[in-house]
């Protein structure tokens, strides 16, 4: 067990929930400090810390409070420190903005919404979710988090990750193996991108790619690089991509120029599908904290090799 007094210094725009946080976990050894030169750990959110780690001499671990650690990862960065990020806490969120767009779409939410204000008395013939093939793109703590909820509602789901594995505690009815993409999209009626920011997922939602849909829903909640935006445009113009909701892009926010902000088969959210919540990051730390002070392997520990 680690008796030396653990010093921790936090980088995030709530900052003061997090103090509070700290101060009523009441970790042991563990001491808040604003002086960069003695912080062995940091609570950061990636894109705050990326250029300040070189202030910090005697950084050991970085906890991110984000699932996405992109900005942590980037040649040229230090890499000698143990870096953990966020999982296990977005399955719910990912799951509600899914289902709850899919719902919106396949039952005509949003033309009744219309129709009512024009006082027009019309109703649409609908298809069940049950009647729907989902294909999650990512078969980690989110992607199987949202097998689950999507079995619930009886659609038919597809995972896509690496090994075409099996992953413990999903419920996937087939996995392909990330060269098979081609084949899984076949099967599609919705497509759901929780992939990570990786040298082979760059670029995988492309024209070759869409070319195996038809008319199907595309989300992509993970990286905004995985999706070349002029190849969705065409996409959507063909028939392939019917509708396209997307929360994450290459650059945040995008330009005013986006041909996205005006596109009738694009919806746009400001990277909202999943809240870091300062509460739920804490249970993480502390988690890990205690594991750090009795020399345990931590959580969530992120391959710098491999980008996730």
């Amino acid at each position: 067990m680690k008796t030396d007094t653990q010093y921790l210094y936090i980088e995030s725009a709530t900052k003061s929930e997090y103090l509070k946080l700290i101060q009523q976990a009441d970790l042991p050894g563990l001491e808040v400090t604003e002086d960069k030169e003695i912080a062995n750990i940091v609570l950061a959110g990636p894109p705050r810390l990326a250029d300040k780690l070189d202030q910090f001499p005697n950084l050991e671990w970085v906890q991110s409070s984000s699932a996405g650690i992109d900005p942590l990862i980037q040649d040229g960065l230090r890499k000698d420190y143990l870096l953990t990020n966020v999982k296990g806490i977005f399955g719910q969120s990912i799951s509600e903005y899914v289902l709850g767009y899919a719902i919106h779409h396949y039952r005509h939410l949003g033309i009744y919404q219309r129709q009512q204000e024009a006082q027009d008395w019309q109703p649409h013939s609908y298809s069940n979710l049950n009647e729907k093939t989902i294909v999650i793109l990512g078969t980690g703590s989110i992607g199987s988090y949202l097998s689950h909820t999507c079995k619930a509602f009886g659609l038919t789901t597809v995972g896509v990750n690496s090994s075409g594995n099996q992953p413990q505690d999903s419920q996937f009815d087939q996995v392909f193996a990330i060269g098979d993409i081609q084949q899984a999209l076949q099967l599609a009626d919705i497509v759901v991108s929780v992939l990570p920011r990786t040298e082979q997922t760059k670029g995988i939602l492309n024209s070759d790619t869409f070319s195996n849909c038809k008319d199907a829903l595309l989300f992509n909640v993970g990286r905004g690089d995985a999706i070349e935006t002029q190849a969705l445009l065409e996409a959507l113009k063909l028939g392939q991509v019917k509708h396209a909701y997307l929360d994450v892009f290459i650059n945040e926010p995008i330009s005013q120029q986006c041909p996205y902000w005006q596109h009738p088969q694009v919806t746009v959210t400001p990277h909202i599908a999943a809240h870091s919540f300062p509460n739920q990051i804490m249970g993480l730390f502390k988690s890990n904290y205690l594991k750090w002070v009795n020399q345990q392997p931590l959580s969530a520990i992120v391959d710098f090799n491999k980008g996730y």
